[in-house]
């Protein structure tokens, strides 16, 4: 019987942590700011922006999936994932800019501008964001090896929520503001510039060590390892409704800074009280996934977290110090489920190997991505009909009707959420036990087949 692959370097893990930090300096800043730099800098209705991202969500419906398999089917000298972290990051860099530079006056063509440049962004980014993620799938046999990769990656994104939460107001405030046009073009460059060179630096330094199939998956077969997955199918659902919460937080909090608590600044203390919550989370999962059942974890992790969401909606939503402490609550919990998902998500490529006999990361992950890209447009679509909805203008007073229904998105969609997001892990029956049986042959296959 083969033996597990041996452990992965310190550096190698540090490499591809940092990595995924710029890869979310970039992301959070598109989830934090695109919906509000339509709104309130270009002036496009938030009825006309949801839609654009609707459109752009469609399409990832579509786009995701294909460059899973065509991340499954690459064969190369950098191996099947690296190549387009080292070739394709810097483009990820430019079209994030080019964003943030809408210089148009004219209604209709700055309106086409950022339809055209988000969806554009949209593909690209999921050139290089399904890569750095199913890496970690191949860079061990080893579940143990696997979970730390997968950990590591998780706080250098969180790291890079909170770079990117606390730095950019003031970096916003250091050309010009929040109601900038140019104070968003020159965060873009800081962020994308500085994200893309680290996903660049990730795809050069990191090892692919199970390798692929010599022969190239057809299309018919990647299909079957969605469709005749049950528990992904499972984890997909609960995958969409975590990603979902963290994404219309995201998406609300400047709004929410804004006009619940009356100053753009707490966006700052938002972002530290949450990554401080999210990095406990992760820090601790590990330990937990050594001593307890993933799914057990999962159900008992997302009930507390609703629980902790909701508290400051019913005692005082406005009271500020109340409302970090339980927003870091909730994200130390939401960290724990996000951690033990991933880990899941190894779990159900390894159980597609052993029914199939091939392995396919890039079409798993790129659901992973898919829905967690699902999740924000969600969100986004939430939040720009509660615009409507809430009869939002941009620079609009502040009133009880908008610091209430600010507040009920940030604490009490996600309460609600976390109980959904129990439902399809209820049913998930792919347990230590059988994964354990299943690596056993799967290493026993490999070596077979040399």
């Amino acid at each position: 019987m083969g033996k597990i692959v041996s452990q992965v370097k310190f550096s190698e893990k540090i490499t591809y942590s940092t990595g995924i930090l710029g890869q979310n300096l970039i992301y959070n800043l598109m989830a934090m700011y695109i919906l509000f730099y339509f709104t309130d800098i270009l002036l496009i209705p938030a009825s006309i922006a949801s839609i654009i991202i609707i459109i752009a969500s469609l399409w990832d419906a579509v786009n995701d999936p294909i460059m899973g398999m065509i991340a499954d089917n690459t064969r190369s000298r950098w191996g099947k994932f690296r190549p387009y972290l080292i070739f394709g990051s810097f483009f990820i860099g430019f079209i994030t800019v080019l964003n943030f530079s809408n210089s148009f006056t004219n209604y209709t063509s700055k309106t086409i501008f950022a339809a055209v440049t988000y969806i554009f962004w949209g593909m690209i980014f999921t050139s290089c964001d399904i890569p750095i993620w199913a890496l970690s799938s191949v860079v061990s046999s080893s579940s143990k090896q696997r979970d730390q990769q997968v950990t590591f990656g998780k706080v250098g994104a969180t790291i890079g929520v909170v770079i990117s939460s606390v730095l950019s107001v003031p970096i916003l405030n250091m050309f010009g503001g929040e109601r900038s046009s140019t104070a968003y073009f020159y965060l873009a460059l800081i962020f994308a510039g500085t994200g893309c060179l680290l996903m660049f630096i990730t795809g050069l330094f990191s090892r692919e060590r199970i390798k692929p199939n010599k022969e190239k998956t057809p299309f018919r077969e990647n299909i079957k390892t969605i469709i005749y997955n049950k528990p992904l199918l499972l984890l997909m659902v609960a995958l969409f409704v975590v990603n979902f919460i963290n994404s219309i937080r995201q998406s609300v909090q400047i709004y929410f800074a804004v006009y619940t608590w009356g100053d753009a600044n707490y966006m700052t203390l938002i972002g530290l009280s949450l990554v401080i919550g999210m990095l406990f989370g992760m820090i601790l999962s590990p330990f937990l996934l050594s001593k307890y059942k993933k799914r057990s974890i999962y159900i008992i992790t997302c009930i507390i977290a609703s629980v902790v969401s909701a508290i400051p909606y019913f005692i005082d939503y406005s009271n500020v110090v109340l409302g970090l402490i339980f927003i870091g609550l909730s994200f130390l919990f939401s960290g724990i489920a996000m951690i033990v998902t991933t880990s899941m998500l190894m779990d159900t490529i390894d159980w597609a190997e052993y029914q199939n006999n091939f392995r396919s990361e890039g079409i798993v992950f790129s659901m992973n991505t898919f829905l967690t890209k699902l999740g924000a447009t969600i969100s986004r679509v939430i939040l720009g009909i509660s615009l409507v909805v809430l009869k939002y203008v941009e620079n609009a007073p502040r009133t009880e009707k908008l610091q209430s229904g600010f507040s009920f998105m940030v604490f009490i969609i996600p309460s609600i959420a976390f109980i959904l997001a129990i439902i399809p892990i209820y049913f998930y029956n792919l347990d230590e036990e059988k994964l354990k049986s299943i690596k056993s042959k799967l290493l026993e296959r490999r070596d077979n087949n040399g």
